[in-house]
């Protein structure tokens, strides 16, 4: 920054200097007063109106200034020193004086002859500067590192900034321990590893830990991101991985972070056609800094990644990338803990329950809840509330699950009618099958491209689903259509997208999961490779026409037997789908509680924050099990 600072003082210092100069040699010797020619100059001589004249030498000639006897000013310039002027001037008794010609210094002849050349010099200088960096290094900045350094003055982030990842917490402390007491490891002959690759989703804390870790440590802390070595140039990228470890090096113990090191790390070789791979040279400068011939003691490269699979084997080997750490998305004890920490930053009421809130959010990660704090606070501060309150929370999660809510939307009757038998249908099949999540929510409110949505809570994180489970889904998935057809004699689009999520499911079933008697635990399905990672471009089938064949019949059957069941339900309850029905288009959001009294038999408790002036629908939200993806206008 110093360095930048005083190159432009210096330009400009030149700049002012250059001009000061020339303008200052043009303005010596100028005086006011009318210019008149030669011969009018020596009749005004002869007639006796000049009372006093300076003749001053010049490249040019001879400069004459006279005053007049009425003490005007004027101007004349003679190409040679006339002596009879000077006779004339004495014959008019005219004072005169003779100034002699002035030679400019050695130092003043330089600065104007080189002057306008060295402004354009600095000019110039100055412009590629900036272009090349902002100052840093000239034009030789190309390959300076843009890795940004946080000291310990600048890092205050702590592992207790960092919540919901306590395993991955765990593997990278021991690097703290390093970075403070290396001689504790050295002494018994381990070493520490040489590079750590954190893998996981977007949005689950992978920088936050890089940055806590430097913190924790009280170490330098150099960031980049791996698009920031790819250069329009040949071998800039090579270059800035070489000074970026420079750099480290001079400042060790210390750590290096590269973000989406995928730019950069991918597969070699890959991709279509030949030529020279400047995105590879940068990788191979790479392996060899992190474990070539000179060893790098005291820095500790770190990288986060969502796409692990695609990266060259070479960086993940021991040595370099050592370790992978796995930072998952939290379950639901990680979840509230991340609330916690977000709602430290926000008044929040009495009333806000983050066990609650966590259990609601299944498959957030840590970006998605900091995002529902944000929203929630938003929508008190609309109510111009002092403080964050749960209903807060419950908007900001429908918000962020299904969308903002439409109600301007002005839907038919009839289409209206269509979609609170359609949601009808989800939730009762859900209901009444086993092996499904409780029904939470249901709302004909249009939000997004949904013209209606069944939600449904789980009761806790799940990470595998059975056979039985994914049967009742696909049953679900299907009570909408048949609602449709049941009631409303009619089909409309707004099934569309549950028929895809069910082929789907039934598909995998057939084809990967190996839920199929027929079929047997077999694979069919074929892993679909990426053309640039070097991989085939065909794709080969290994199927027979006969396997083929027997595959659409096992998902036919899948589909028709789990469509039969729910049809079933639905025409066994068809009093309880004309209650639902009735309660969704009267109040237009229902939820568990009143699902559970039209079950029951019973008329469906009015909705908490219920007026009959304002009807409206209320309560939270989970991930849907059926969003329509009809369009608005379907």
């Amino acid at each position: 920054m110093n360095n930048q600072w005083l190159s432009k003082v210096a330009v400009w210092m030149v700049i002012a200097l250059v001009l000061f100069t020339v303008f200052k040699q043009f303005d010596r010797g100028v005086a006011p007063g009318a210019t008149i020619g030669y011969s009018d100059f020596l009749e005004e001589v002869r007639a006796g109106r000049i009372k006093h004249v300076t003749l001053q030498e010049s490249t040019s000639g001879t400069e004459i200034i006279a005053t007049t006897s009425d003490d005007r000013r004027i101007r004349s310039t003679a190409t040679y020193l006339d002596r009879g002027l000077v006779g004339d001037l004495i014959a008019a008794n005219v004072r005169f004086d003779v100034r002699p010609r002035e030679e400019p210094s050695i130092l003043m002849s330089i600065l104007l002859s080189w002057g306008p050349m060295l402004l354009l010099i600095g000019v110039w200088i100055y412009f590629m500067r900036q272009m090349q960096g902002g100052g840093k290094g000239g034009a030789f900045s190309f390959g300076k590192s843009k890795a940004r350094m946080l000291d310990e003055a600048n890092n205050t982030t702590t592992f207790a900034d960092v919540a919901g990842c306590d395993e991955a917490k765990e593997e990278v402390k021991e690097l703290v321990d390093f970075l403070k007491d290396p001689q504790k490891f050295q002494k018994l002959g381990g070493r520490i590893p040489r590079g750590v690759l954190l893998v996981g989703p977007p949005g689950t804390g992978k920088t936050l830990l890089a940055k806590a870790i430097a913190g924790e440590a009280k170490v330098p802390f150099f960031s980049i991101s791996g698009s920031d070595f790819v250069e329009m140039f040949v071998g800039v990228g090579a270059a800035r991985v070489r000074d970026m470890f420079e750099q480290a090096k001079k400042s060790a113990p210390c750590i290096i972070f590269i973000d989406e090191i995928d730019a950069v790390g991918r597969h070699r070789g890959a991709g279509l056609g030949g030529g020279n791979d400047e995105r590879e040279q940068t990788l191979n400068q790479m392996l060899v800094e992190m474990d070539g011939f000179e060893t790098n003691l005291g820095v500790i490269v770190m990288a986060a990644t969502n796409r692990p699979d695609i990266l060259d084997p070479a960086l993940l080997r021991p040595g370099r990338f050592d370790r992978q750490v796995y930072v998952t998305l939290p379950d639901v004890r990680g979840r509230e803990q991340i609330l916690n920490v977000h709602m430290r930053k926000v008044p929040v009421g009495q009333d806000v329950k983050p066990d609650i809130l966590a259990r609601g959010t299944p498959g957030f990660s840590g970006a998605d809840l900091a995002n529902l704090v944000n929203e929630a606070a938003l929508f008190a501060a609309r109510r111009n509330a002092r403080v964050v309150e749960m209903v807060d929370f419950e908007k900001a999660k429908d918000k962020i699950l299904m969308g903002p809510e439409r109600k301007s939307m002005v839907m038919p009757e009839e289409e209206r009618r269509n979609t609170a038998y359609h949601e009808a249908g989800h939730a009762l099949v859900a209901r009444l099958l086993p092996k499904t999540d409780p029904v939470h929510k249901v709302t004909i409110i249009p939000r997004g491209r949904a013209l209606g949505v069944t939600m449904q809570l789980p009761e806790g994180d799940r990470y595998s689903m059975d056979k039985e489970r994914i049967l009742s889904t696909i049953s679900v998935l299907f009570g909408g259509r048949i609602a449709e057809e049941v009631f409303m004699n009619q089909m409309t689009t707004g099934a569309s997208n549950d028929f895809e999520r069910a082929t789907q499911l039934a598909r995998d079933m057939v084809m990967r999961y190996g839920m199929s008697d027929e079929l047997g635990p077999m694979v069919y399905a074929e892993n679909e490779g990426e053309v640039f990672l070097g991989r085939s471009i065909t794709k080969q089938v290994h199927m027979s026409e006969a396997t083929m064949q027997k595959v659409d019949r096992e998902v036919r059957r899948i589909i028709d037997e789990q469509y039969a069941v729910a049809r079933k339900l639905i025409e066994d309850h068809k009093d309880k789908m004309h209650a639902m029905a009735q309660a969704l288009l009267e109040w237009e959001t229902i939820d568990g509680d009143q699902i559970e009294d039209i079950m029951e038999g019973k008329p469906p408790r009015p909705p908490k924050d219920w007026t009959p002036s304002a009807p409206r629908g209320s309560g939270g939200g989970t991930p849907p099990i059926s969003a329509d993806g009809a369009p608005a206008a379907a």
